[in-house]
């Protein structure tokens, strides 16, 4: 300890000078250290683009936090052991051993307030302006060659000793993460819940594909390519469509698309009896594993509004519309002339009847639980796997702790199904029995 004390000189004046700034740098350095990685770099994004004073090294420091992490923790952990070991020399000089373990008492509470805990709940509390504030020192510091040089050689001596290597390069946020932050968004009423229920829709959407929102093969509206004009306009109008798929030789033969705005042109015109191919326009295919963040876009810049969507052999399997798209980002969209079956109806003793085209996704955030995944997208489709047959009207099947029930069958197609609680379903039966 006496080669530290004359090191400094009798002056325990200068000493204390020396323990003042060692402690200012490491409180400092933490305020920097929570500041920084705590900012993300859209916020620092944002500082940036209003105008904010000390925000240009901001960027940089928190889109690539392992270039300053190390370094700045070997400067504070270098901080705090020398003014350890030099104000334990001083007390070990006045009071001997007594005066080390005075001085480690002193240490872990007294400094461990001023330089570390304090600094850092000040950073929570102020992260912008502790974010502006230490910057630039921060990213100087970090460049000087020396502390470079340091760093680099720790961190590979660490990792002869525990091979292995953690990257920090690539810290992004999850999609759970960011719904996380939108629930306590919502606690804290900084947004509202249909702006958290847009978000999470926001992010289902990149994921969904066009066979998820289709309108399947069974329930497609078409004409054939040989009626007329007057003919493919009274299909249109009375099945309530404004763009009608035109068949060749048959639905897996899909030639055009007859917008209704033109059957009607033609009809006006005096053109009632043309074949239905001279008005029709060029069809749009797209696989039924497109996404459909995908699809919209190339709807947008191609101009179309009804895609055919095809299946992996080339047989038509649905088609799909902008509107289709759209209700995936803000829900049903229902005119006053919609005269469809609920997608959901409550029932008593807490059962649902859910239409059997419903996807299976939403199916489980109704009933908060998970169902069976396979090669089917709805819970019609689970239907049919858990009977292995096409069921009919009334006919049950065992899920888990669920009972469906298929209801509203036509030929070999559920309309829709009926899930209840495993016991509830049973002591309902042993009523009626």
């Amino acid at each position: 300890m006496d080669p530290i004390i004359s090191y400094f000189g009798s002056s325990e004046f200068l000493v204390t000078i020396v323990v003042v700034v060692l402690i200012a740098m490491s409180a400092f350095l933490s305020v920097a250290e929570t500041a920084l990685l705590r900012m993300t770099r859209s916020r620092a994004q944002s500082m940036i683009e209003d105008g904010k004073w000390g925000t240009r090294n901001l960027l940089q420091l928190t889109s690539h936090p392992d270039r300053f992490m190390n370094p700045l923790k070997l400067i504070v952990l270098s901080c705090l052991l020398v003014e350890a070991a030099v104000v334990g020399a001083v007390f070990e000089r006045h009071h001997g051993v007594r005066g080390l373990v005075i001085s480690s008492i002193v240490n872990v509470f007294v400094v461990y307030v001023l330089a570390d805990a304090a600094p850092r709940l000040w950073a929570l509390e102020h992260m912008e302006t502790a974010a502006q504030l230490t910057a630039t020192p921060v990213y100087v510091l970090v460049g000087l060659w020396p502390i470079r040089l340091l760093s680099n050689a720790s961190i590979g001596v660490a990792n002869i000793l525990l091979p292995g290597r953690a990257s920090t390069e690539s810290q992004y946020v999850s999609e759970d993460e960011i719904l996380a932050l939108a629930d306590a968004a919502v606690e804290e009423d900084v947004i509202q819940a249909e702006e958290r229920e847009l978000i999470e829709q926001i992010i289902e959407f990149g994921d969904t594909i066009c066979r998820e929102i289709m309108v399947p093969r069974p329930d497609m509206v078409t004409v054939d390519g040989d009626v007329t004009v007057n003919d493919a306009l009274e299909v249109s109008l009375t099945a309530g469509r404004s763009r009608v798929p035109v068949c060749g030789e048959g639905i897996d033969d899909i030639i055009g698309v007859a917008y209704a705005k033109d059957l009607m042109r033609a009809d006006r015109s005096g053109r009632e009896h043309e074949v239905i191919t001279r008005v029709m326009r060029r069809a749009h295919f797209v696989p039924e594993t497109k996404r459909i963040a995908e699809l919209l876009p190339e709807m947008q810049a191609r101009k179309f509004h009804l895609a055919v969507v095809v299946d992996e052999y080339g047989g038509t399997a649905g088609i799909v519309t902008l509107e289709d798209v759209l209700e995936e980002l803000v829900g049903e969209i229902v005119d006053e002339f919609d005269r469809e079956d609920p997608m959901v109806l409550r029932l008593a003793g807490g059962a649902l009847r859910v239409q059997a085209r419903m996807p299976i996704d939403e199916v489980e955030d109704l009933l908060g639980a998970r169902l069976p995944e396979g090669d089917w997208d709805t819970i019609g489709g689970l239907m049919f796997h858990l009977l292995g047959h096409v069921p009919i009207n009334g006919e049950v099947a065992d899920c888990g702790a669920f009972r469906l029930r298929a209801e509203n069958v036509e030929g070999r197609r559920i309309g829709a199904v009926r899930i209840e609680v495993m016991a509830a379903a049973e002591s309902t039966e042993e009523q009626s029995s």
